[in-house]
């Protein structure tokens, strides 16, 4: 989940955030480190596993064990994955004097665990420890398919348990490297206990409020993929990893299905939303230090963390200025034709002036990533936030591809999603709203259209952190309400919210879509009329009217603003925060 495009963002996490503290952290020390095995074998070529080209391994081993031919991943063991990852000499392993047992006395089994533990070095299939990336501690916990193909024994579920038992009393994230191909069969109904095991201390750990992220490698199947590996606050997968409940040869043996191309891939699984983002292993411990600050759980009284200001503060060209605010007012028909241009700036457009940085998150987890609605985490001047956004798209093509900007159920779903982490991890809220309205047809309905608008409105209204809504464009129905449940709420100049659309409008009550311009005038569907009535806070200027040469000065307005009200909460209880919202809208 690359740095976003602002609407064209790439499903990889970022590449270059917070390169000057990585400098710092990092020093020259790191140039020292390597990812080279303890031991390079003499043969000098090794075969790719999706080219199937035979390459050279230390070129291999310099990519980060990636085929420099296809960009194939190679498995990783335990000792050059934490070298990836960990700042150098700071792994500390735990629980690596846990006895081995064979708990339902299968024959055979304690001399194929000896046999692994000889061939591998390792005592079990995960390894989990203590360790500092870029100076930051964190437990770290590695699977390993070169033991018994990294299937869980009641070891590998009591390692990890224990391992997030400390990391909760610790107040430790927690990082775990996942690679399984499922319950370890010499151990039967003991090893399924280990999915329930693992799962209940996960769930005390997120209790606490710390950070739990699941890293998916190849292949992640069977128990570990239905217990500890999907169960991530964020969850991430390295390209081309085979991830699923059953394998590809289960499915064939079991009812004789044949698995299309793609099916059980990492990137497969970001489209049907269940995986936030691929993860390059270039930028991977980048990403491990992105994440470990954007959720840190500091005090939720503190709303307005900003660090270093910034130098280039909102400021209006002279052009601009001599441009009045609400210059040249239109009607409300005007304003109507005006936010349905495609042309009109999105969110995605405002938010490269708001934000230092915004890193997109994809899917609901249940069903698919809906590319009419947007989500992920930004930076304003050092303070994590947790950003939503309606994104109509700015050409046919990508118009299409996110269904003109209205929402699906699962649109609305992973918007919840965000939601409710960023009240665990006490990171405000920013939603903009830009949308006709939910998305009605078969498949909305079939999918619970009106359930997940109403499981919005109940959820965002009892939210424990400030959230503030921005309408930039066309505020549509409920399918706008949705995301728009704010302590405060805010209207560009030119933008509309509205019951429905006002073809609607007047095809309900007079029975004549025609009549739509003469419907607009009457419905009170202005910034102006919503601020009057009380429904909006606030009016942002669009100095002449919203397009690409103001959007950097709306942005920059914006940013000013949104810093102010961040600081209006700095000092409130999450109590008294959720109870200011509850009285705003129990006001009308």
């Amino acid at each position: 989940m690359e740095r976003s495009q602002y609407g064209k963002a790439e499903r990889r996490f970022p590449a270059n955030l917070y390169n000057k503290l990585e400098e710092k952290l990092r020093g020259k020390s790191e140039e020292k480190q390597t990812t080279e095995p303890t031991k390079i074998e003499d043969n000098s070529l090794i075969k790719c596993p999706k080219c199937g080209k035979m390459v050279e391994r230390d070129r291999v081993v310099k990519k980060k064990y990636v085929c420099y031919e296809c960009g194939g991943y190679f498995r990783v063991k335990t000792s050059n994955r934490i070298r990836m990852v960990a700042d150098i000499k700071t792994f500390e392993p735990w629980f690596e004097d846990i006895e081995v047992s064979n708990p339902l006395a299968y024959e055979g089994y304690e001399e194929k665990l000896a046999a692994a533990r000889a061939k591998t070095g390792l005592n079990e299939a995960v390894t989990i420890g203590r360790c500092k990336v870029y100076g930051d501690d964190i437990v770290l916990g590695i699977c390993d398919s070169r033991f018994m193909m990294a299937s869980m024994g009641h070891v590998v579920g009591e390692k990890i348990t224990r391992a997030i038992e400390r990391a909760t009393q610790l107040k430790l994230p927690v990082f775990l490297f996942c690679c399984s191909g499922g319950a370890r069969m010499q151990e039967g109904i003991i090893s399924l206990m280990q999915m329930a095991k693992t799962s209940a201390a996960i769930k005390k750990h997120g209790d606490a409020g710390l950070l739990y992220c699941s890293i998916l490698t190849d292949p992640t199947t069977g128990g570990v993929t239905a217990s500890f590996a999907m169960l991530g606050d964020v969850i991430m997968a390295e390209p081309g990893a085979l991830i699923g409940f059953a394998g590809p040869r289960v499915i064939k043996q079991t009812i004789g299905q044949e698995l299309p191309e793609g099916f059980q891939t990492a990137e497969f699984l970001v489209e049907h939303g269940f995986v936030d983002g691929i993860v390059h292993r270039e930028n991977l411990k980048r990403t491990i230090h992105f994440l470990i600050k954007s959720h840190q759980n500091g005090d939720e009284k503190g709303y307005a963390n900003f660090g270093e200001k910034q130098s280039n503060s909102f400021q209006l060209s002279e052009e601009l200025k001599e441009q009045a605010w609400y210059s040249k007012p239109r009607t409300a028909w005007e304003k109507v034709k005006a936010v349905r241009q495609v042309e009109r700036p999105s969110a995605a457009d405002y938010m490269k002036y708001i934000f230092d940085v915004f890193v997109e998150a994809h899917g609901d987890r249940g069903f698919r990533d809906d590319k009419a609605l947007i989500g992920g985490i930004g930076f304003i001047e050092g303070q994590p936030v947790t950003v939503i956004a309606d994104i109509k798209g700015q050409d046919f093509k990508e118009c299409q591809e996110r269904n003109f900007g209205m929402p699906l159920p699962e649109g609305y779903r992973k918007a919840l999603r965000l939601m409710k982490q960023a009240e665990k991890f006490h990171r405000p809220i920013i939603s903009f709203v830009n949308t006709s309205g939910a998305f009605c047809g078969i498949e909305a309905e079939e999918r619970g259209q009106g359930e997940a608008i109403a499981r919005n409105l109940l959820e965002m209204s009892g939210l424990q952190v400030p959230v503030l809504c921005i309408l930039i464009g066309e505020g549509g129905s409920g399918g706008a309400l949705a995301t728009a449940v704010g302590n405060e709420v805010w209207m560009m100049e030119n933008a509309t919210y509205a019951i429905l659309s006002p073809e609607g409008f007047a095809s309900i009550l007079w029975k004549d879509s025609g009549r739509a311009q003469e419907a607009s005038e009457v419905m009170n569907i202005t910034a102006q009329d919503l601020k009057r009535l009380g429904v909006i806070e606030r009016i942002i200027p669009e100095f002449g009217g919203a397009d690409r040469k103001t959007a950097p000065a709306i942005g920059g307005y914006m940013k000013e603003h949104i810093k102010e009200f961040l600081e209006r909460y700095n000092g409130k209880s999450k109590q008294e925060i959720a109870q200011e919202r509850y009285e705003r809208f129990r006001a009308f």
